[in-house]
């Protein structure tokens, strides 16, 4: 009996034992760190409200089991921690939240506080945890309405260069060319300069974010997303021949430069990263010039296989978009009543054409033909319940939650981008 009893509490030592090594091998492992970067759609527009809409599919109801705890709340990463810098520096806002991950670190209008939506990082890291056992940092750097032209842009760039065509405009209006240049080169670079500065001052003490941090294990800069892109596809000025197949070619060069100048100044050399190639209005039949300068450095050769290119127009969500479009159209209708043109012109602008107006309208004299604010609501409302069924009243309710170029601020959308990215950097990763 006594030898069992000896055997017994040797076992449970011995298992102690491992079981402390274990933990200490756990614990031991390198912080991963990832960095997320960009403008309004890094920032993340999505609100937590819409999350049921991502139940509806069958094909992203597991998705949305992963994003809530047992509580059907938001869940919380134990082993997934943020520092999300944001806010505007010239307006004094600029500041940082941080803690373990979950929802309501998407955009924020004060950077310290929850702000009721999510960006990509919640499903990166929710999906980064599945893939990895260790702890996992992400410090995320996004601001709305920013360019990589001017406020990203990268030092291997070089100072912004105005085009003939842009000192021709600034002559014709009658600024100091010198001036202008002047207060181009004071806006050129900040958010840059702002992003690697916050990066080297969180890893100059990750246990300021991260609480059970290891220094003996250290930690790893194991990935880099860029997720940016519209305020340089709609920069006419910059991008002058941007209906050409080169129109975008600028923006590749400084997206290698950006890549390259990131690499050296957070000392990581074959960082992978990848590059969130702008996806609002979906997959398109015809050729989209920005899309494609955009994806061109992962096909770099320098670049190949640690620079990925994420579409994430597969993830645009159809059915909302058609709604959106119903939208637009009775703004434009509406739009056209309160500028006082008559509704027969509202009918042949093909945004009402498949509505007459009633009879008695058509038998009023032309010169007579103008609504009274009361009657323009009145046909708005007609014109609606026509266009707008009730059904797709309740599945706008239930997924949109901001505008297009936000990707309709739909958390199924956001979420599904933010694991494509995840997916992408693990791969990478593998190989």
């Amino acid at each position: 009996m006594r030898t069992s009893k000896r055997i017994v509490a040797a076992l449970t030592l011995a298992a102690l034992v491992i079981a402390t090594f274990a933990g200490h091998a756990a614990a031991a492992k390198p912080l991963k760190v990832y960095i997320l970067a960009g403008q309004s759609n890094m920032e993340g527009h999505a609100k937590v409200e819409t999350f049921d809409y991502i139940g509806d599919d069958p094909a992203t109801a597991p998705m949305l089991k992963d994003m809530r705890g047992p509580d059907g709340k938001p869940r919380v990463c134990e082993r997934v921690w943020i520092s999300y810098l944001t806010g505007s520096p010239d307006r004094g806002t600029l500041g940082e939240g941080s803690g373990k991950l979950t929802a309501g670190y998407g955009s924020r209008k004060d950077p310290k506080e929850d702000g009721g939506k999510i960006g990509p990082e919640f499903t990166f890291g929710i999906t980064m945890a599945k893939a990895t056992d260790g702890p996992i940092l992400i410090i995320k750097t996004a601001w709305g309405g920013k360019s990589l032209n001017t406020d990203f842009r990268p030092p291997s760039a070089g100072p912004y260069e105005f085009s003939e065509a842009q000192l021709a405009g600034l002559k014709k209006r009658g600024k100091d060319i010198a001036q202008a240049k002047a207060d181009k080169a004071a806006r050129t670079g900040p958010y840059y300069r702002l992003m690697i500065a916050h990066v080297k001052k969180v890893l100059a003490n990750p246990k300021r974010i991260v609480p059970d941090y290891d220094p003996k294990a250290g930690y790893e800069i194991a990935g880099f997303v860029w997720f940016q892109g519209w305020n340089d596809m709609v920069d006419s000025g910059t991008y002058p021949h941007r209906r050409n197949p080169d129109g975008y070619a600028k923006y590749s060069e400084w997206m290698a430069d950006f890549i390259r100048d990131v690499r050296k100044d957070l000392n990581a050399p074959k960082m992978p990263f990848v590059i969130g190639v702008m996806g609002v209005g979906g997959v398109r039949e015809k050729p989209d010039y920005f899309r494609q300068a955009m994806a061109a450095p992962a096909k770099v050769d320098e670049f190949k296989g640690n620079v990925v290119a994420v579409q994430t127009a597969p993830y645009w969500d159809k059915p909302l978009a058609d709604i959106a479009a119903k939208h637009g159209k009775i703004r434009k209708v509406s739009y056209y009543l309160r500028k006082g043109n008559v509704p027969g012109r509202v009918v042949s602008s093909n945004y009402a054409i498949a509505y007459s107006l009633r009879k008695q309208y058509w038998d009023t004299p032309i010169e007579d033909r103008k609504m009274t604010k009361e009657q323009q609501q009145a046909y708005i409302k007609e014109y609606r319940a026509k266009l707008i069924t009730p059904e797709d009243g309740a599945m706008w309710k239930r997924g949109v939650s901001n505008a297009g170029y936000h990707y309709l601020g739909c958390a199924k959308t956001i979420a599904l981008i933010g694991k494509a990215f995840a997916e992408a950097m693990h791969e990478m990763a593998k190989k």
